[in-house]
């Protein structure tokens, strides 16, 4: 269906209107979302999604409505996935509590003109050579492959490739000046490591486009349906992940769901690649005939695929103790760092956090305290930040 273009231009604006209004009203002045404010925003861009999604039911017909829901749905869960590498990411910058919302916004609207610049060439690549599905599922089959290593997620391992670069060559700052990219030291102006940080967060939202643009060219080649459903699966994903970066750690089963998700669509690729055939090599140049999965399947394959993933992962013993480790080492590290979050009420906040997450710690059976890597180093860094608490509270006690 040819989508005319005033509707495409009101969804453009529509979407630019979007994260205008969000710098504005959210990011431009530097703050800790709470909790509150991280639901309400998210359920909102959800809610618009799907209310888009609707309309382009009602006009576009069945099969359009279905290719949408099919493509946000995972565009959104491979989102997801990328937090935790946005999370690495910041926590390896030890960037602001209060700043990391402008590096995501960032990090969202160079994801979006990345993703649309992908969008466009992988529609025209489609157009011209039907091949290049073959080559679209052999990169989803890949990927998939890749999900299935053990501790893909796992922020205790070395900094990403992205990360080491950033740092080797791009020397800056040792701290942050607020969320300026240039600082003067010493009388010099220097880069600040807000800067090496945004840098990073693009890079790794090109390498992120060259597996989600693929997935979603698996389920439909309609380029309106594609960059909508890419668009919107990205609205959203900064309050999405000051929502769930308690959770992250839980998910311990994502990666597993995602590779399942991106082998089927792979496999859905090629086939699609075969039954359009044209290479001379096989099946002499003719179509292969083959079953096709329709994206009513997918669709239904995908939703089944992350509800087990999720619920299995919040249901598992494991990933409760990952959880746990996880977040006492990252508040005790947060708390500790006065340049991480300097707010006093938020600062205890973490910490009962770190009180809460010791506790449960001490309940867990002998076979999961096995997660805490360093036991040393992580244990050093807990009474280092009792420590910093005892002094805190001293000091409010003498003023």
């Amino acid at each position: 269906m040819e989508v005319p273009s005033i509707v495409w231009t009101l969804t453009i604006a529509g979407i630019v209107a979007l994260l205008v209004f969000d710098f504005f009203f959210h990011v431009r002045k530097a703050h800790t979302p709470t909790l509150k404010e991280s639901g309400t925003w998210s359920a909102i861009y959800v809610g618009l999604a799907l209310v888009f999604g609707l309309g382009v039911l009602f006009f576009g017909g069945s099969k359009m409505g279905t290719e949408y829901f099919a493509g946000y749905v995972t565009e959104k869960a491979l989102s997801v996935d990328n937090l935790f590498v946005f999370l690495i990411i910041m926590s390896s910058f030890k960037v602001p509590r209060a700043d990391q919302q402008k590096v995501l916004l960032f990090g969202i609207v160079f994801s979006l003109l990345a993703r649309t610049g992908f969008i466009f060439l992988g529609a025209a690549l489609i157009n011209s050579f039907a091949w290049v599905f073959y080559i679209f599922g052999l990169i989803l089959l890949v990927t998939a492959g890749n999900l299935l290593k053990p501790d893909n997620h796992d922020d205790d391992d070395s900094e990403t490739l992205v990360v080491r670069l950033a740092k080797k060559f791009l020397p800056a700052s040792e701290h942050f000046d607020g969320d300026k990219l240039f600082t003067q030291v010493d009388g010099k102006k220097v880069l600040t490591p807000m800067l090496l940080v945004m840098v990073a967060i693009g890079a790794t939202d090109i390498l992120f486009a060259l597996d989600s643009i693929p997935a979603i060219f698996g389920l439909t080649q309609n380029v309106f349906i594609v960059f909508t459903a890419t668009a919107f699966s990205l609205m959203g994903l900064r309050q999405l992940f000051f929502l769930i970066d308690e959770l992250l750690d839980r998910l311990i089963y994502l990666s597993y769901g995602l590779a399942a998700i991106l082998g089927f669509i792979g496999v859905k690729l090629i086939l699609h690649a075969l039954h359009e055939n044209n290479l001379p090599f096989i099946n002499d140049g003719e179509h292969v005939n083959v079953v096709e999965i329709s994206t009513g399947t997918s669709l239904s394959v995908i939703l089944g695929v992350l509800a087990v993933t999720i619920v299995g992962s919040v249901l598992s013993p494991k990933g409760k103790a990952k959880a746990m480790v996880s977040g006492a080492k990252r508040h005790a590290t947060t708390y500790v760092d006065l340049n991480y979050e300097t707010d006093m009420a938020e600062r205890e906040r973490i910490f009962d956090k770190l009180v809460h997450e010791e506790q449960e710690l001490k309940k867990l059976p002998e076979k999961y305290k096995r997660l805490i890597r360093n036991e040393t180093q992580f244990m050093n860094l807990i009474r280092q930040a009792h420590a910093e608490h005892d002094q805190a509270l001293e000091r409010a006690s003498e003023r």
